[in-house]
Formats: structure tokens, sequence, C-alpha cells
């Protein structure tokens, strides 16, 4: 009887302290590294930006406020008349050069970035540039989504001087106030913008099926035609759909270039997406497993960019989440949203350990047909969503220069919850996510009471961030929320 007594109570005690709330710990004497990580998003070009369309003025009206830096502008294939300037190869004393679909967009992205370093990739190169069995079509109407303008692995001239002049004339378009087309016609726009950053095509291992001799080859000629009429841009390279060693070990090799190119900055992609006919309850799992299969990538292609060139910058330039192909014709779910933002914070956390430069998130304008699922803008409302508003919340209050400290979260037996600390002068500040569909309570005891805390959950919806004060010991993270705590100064 009083084996089974004690039996019993060991079992209570199991209990409880399984029962115990996680708690947060944060070491702030104990410096780990300082941050060199920006966050920042891309924004690709669509017919939703357009001038008059239903999400134009919410999407820009939200770029204009984040005010952030490295924005990425891509411009690319589904929509050729607002992504290619010449559509058409010259022919009978004349050619196809019309900026008049493209211009409202890109000036409207301009000016919404005013004062900000931008990376331009207007990446989808003319169709008539490259070898194919007949010319390539494209949609009449701007506005059609259009998958089949592409094709080709050979250009027509080989030299690449048709490839280039063709950049180096929509550049100009952009930064010189205009250009002289192939037959000696001017044509004038009265532009005088700067690029600070080029990035180079976009998904090359992908589109046009590049190999890396062959894109670096392109790479270096395109570098050095544009310096020609922007000599203050950097140069962006690679942008890669998926991390292939060999690309890394290829391009970063300063010895597989030509003399005088500068490798300033590499980028390349990653969209923690659900399985096939995946059912939401299984994604806060797969997501997250994704994101930690990317993390480790990263760490190896570090390896071989300090390596073979230690002196050149990483953007990961697209990052997000795609739900699986069966769940895309469904309305997206406000719980799918949190967990998107939640996996965005995750990643920042992640890339700003591993040491990466610059953190984006894809991207600003997502709809139906046109990967809707990692919009950052609600195409119902046109208001920003919780993606928008976690990336907003990291930008606003953590810096490159902010020092990373020891962070814990004791008794996290189900690696539910994620946090950093960050120190910058005298501001303490941690951010925290949690990568679970449940209501999960934190002990944040050790100096947090009184200070302020805001979260994206799904209380805060298509709003700002919700702002309050921790009152006690104890906070709570509802599903997939991200919250920011920042303590008073002194404490």
């Amino acid at each position: 009887m009083k084996k089974l007594t004690v039996i019993a109570l060991l079992l209570f005690c199991l209990h409880v302290c399984m029962a115990q709330d996680p708690g947060l710990i944060v070491k702030w004497d104990n410096s780990l590294m300082v941050s060199k990580s920006t966050p920042t998003l891309q924004v690709v070009g669509n017919p939703m930006l357009r001038r008059g369309a239903s999400m134009h003025d919410g999407s820009f009206s939200a770029l204009k406020d984040l005010n952030a830096d490295y924005v990425r502008y891509v411009p690319w294939f589904p929509y050729p008349k607002l992504a290619v300037a010449e559509l058409e190869a010259p022919d009978s004393g004349k050619t196809s050069w019309d900026f008049s679909l493209i211009d409202p967009m890109t000036i409207d992205f301009f000016e919404a970035t005013k004062g900000h370093s931008v990376i331009m990739n207007f990446s989808t190169t003319p169709q008539w540039l490259y070898k194919t069995e007949k010319p390539v079509a494209y949609a009449r109407d701007p506005n059609e989504v259009d998958w089949n303008y592409g094709g080709g692995t050979q250009l027509k001239d080989s030299t690449m001087k048709a490839l280039t002049d063709y950049y180096v004339r929509l550049i100009s378009w952009y930064t010189k106030g205009g250009f002289t087309d192939e037959l000696g016609k001017y044509h004038k726009s009265g532009y005088h913008y700067e690029i600070p950053y080029w990035e180079v095509f976009n998904e090359p291992d992908y589109e046009h099926s590049m190999t890396p001799e062959t894109y670096t080859k392109k790479y270096d000629a395109m570098v050095t035609a544009i310096r020609k009429v922007s000599p203050n841009t950097k140069f962006v390279g690679l942008a890669l759909a998926f991390e292939k060693p060999d690309w890394f070990e290829y391009f970063l090799n300063p010895a597989n270039h030509k003399s005088g190119i500068t490798l300033d900055m590499i980028s390349y992609h990653c969209y923690a997406n659900a399985n096939d006919r995946q059912k939401f309850d299984a994604y806060e799992y797969t997501l997250f497993d994704k994101a930690d299969n990317f993390l480790n990538t990263v760490s190896y292609i570090e390896s071989i960019r300090k390596r073979l060139s230690p002196g050149t910058k990483t953007d990961i330039d697209e990052l997000g989440t795609f739900v699986s192909d069966e769940m895309r014709n469904q309305p997206i779910s406000q719980a799918y949203w949190n967990l998107s933002a939640s996996v965005y914070a995750y990643f920042f956390i992640g890339l700003t350990k591993a040491g990466i430069d610059v953190i984006g998130e894809s991207q600003l304008v997502g709809f139906p047909t046109q990967y809707p699922d990692v919009s950052m803008i609600n195409y119902l409302n046109s208001k920003p969503n919780a993606r928008f508003w976690v990336l907003k919340m990291i930008k606003d209050n953590i810096k490159a220069g902010d020092t990373l400290v020891e962070t814990a979260i004791n008794g996290n037996t189900g690696d539910d919850i994620t946090a950093q600390g960050f120190i910058n002068g005298t501001d303490k500040k941690v951010l925290i996510l949690n990568k679970r569909n449940k209501t999960i309570r934190l002990n944040v005891q050790g100096g947090f009471n009184g200070a302020k805390i805001n979260t994206v959950d799904e209380l805060s919806g298509d709003n700002a961030p919700i702002q309050s004060i921790i009152n006690g010991d104890t906070i709570e993270l509802k599903p997939f929320a991200v919250s920011l705590i920042t303590l008073n100064p002194g404490k």
C-alpha cells in the first residue's frame, strides 16, 4: 500500500513538472555575436501593382511606410508586356521599344523606396535573343498570366553583345534620361534614378537552364557593359532557385571570372512548402522542418563563400512559404498568414546567426494565379497582412550592429518556441515566435515585468501589432504568434 502511494506521488510530481510553463532565459551579459543582417522584401511586378488596380494604392503605401533598404524589384516572365521593353526584334527599319506599361509601376517603385538602397532585376530577357524552334508568342493582354514566355538555352549572338546592349539601353532609360536604339533613333525618358544594385537574371538554374559556366560568362559580360553607363552600381549574382554547391564553387572562384570583375553579393532563395495533398494540421511541422534543412544548407554555402570569396556579401532575397496544390484553390486562412509570418521570423533569427547580410521576404503582392500564399498584402482588402507586420516589426526594432546574447527556452520540450535576445546600446529586446498551432504560456521572470510587448497574432489580423505591457511573470503566445519584447533602458 505504501509502495503504491509513493509511486502515485512520484507520478503526480512528474505530471506537475511536465505541466509547468516553459520559461524564457536571457543572459544579457553573455554576448554571442554582432548582427550584420538587414531584413527586407522583394516586389514582383504584376498586374495588381498597375495604377488603377485594386491592390496598387495599399501596396505602395505599405512599401513606402516600411522604409526598408535592399528592396528587390523584379518584373518577370509571366507578364511579358509588363517586364520586357523590346518584345520584337528590330525589323524593317523599326524597333519595338515601349516602356508605356512598364514605367508606371517601376516609377511608383522608385518613388516608394526613395532614399533607400534598391536591388533592380529586370530578369526576363527578350525571347527573340534566344534560339528557339519558332518565335515565342506572348499574351497581348498585359494582365493575362502567360507561363509560356520562355525557352531556349543558346543566345543567337554568341558574343552576348545583343544581350548586353538590351540591358544597357534599359538601364540608360532609367538613369541617363534615355538611349539611342539599334537604328540610331534617340528615345527620351527624362529619368535620372540611381541604381545602387543590379541583380543579374533570376533563377538561372531554372530559367533558360543555364550552367554555372554559361551564367558566369553572361554575368561578366553584363557587369562589364553596365558599368560603362552606371559606374557606381554594384552587382548581385546567382539568384538561384536551388542551393546547388557546384554553382557556388564555380561562381565564387575569382579565377573563373574576367579580370576586374568584382563579386559584390550573391543571392539565392528558399520556400518552405507544404507537401502534396498535405492538410493544414501538419504544416506547422513540415514548414519549420524545411526551414531547418535550409538553414543547414546555408551554413555549408557560407563555408564555400568564406573560403573562395570572403568579401562577397549574401542576400537571401526570396524567403516564403507555400500551401499544397490542393489548398491553393481554397480561401487562405488567417492561421496560415500567422504561420507564414512566424516562419519568416524563424528564418530571420537563424540567418542572422549564420551571418547573412540581407534577409528578404517574398513577396509584397500575390493573388490567385500569382502565388497568393506568399503575398504580404491581403488581396481581399488590400491591407498589409501578418507577414508584412512581422517584417516591419523586426525591421523597426532589430538592426545590423545589434548584439545577440545567449537566449534559451527552459522546458521547451517540444521545440515549440524560438527566441533571441538583442542589445542596442541600453535597449534590450527579445524576438519570440510560437511555432505551433496552439496557445502557449511562457514564463518571463527576471526583469520583464513592466516591459513593452508588441504582438502579431490571430487577434491583430491585418492590423499593426498589438501593443501592451507585461504585467506579471507570464505572457500568452497565441497560435503562431510573433512577439517583440522591449525592456526599458537600464533594466
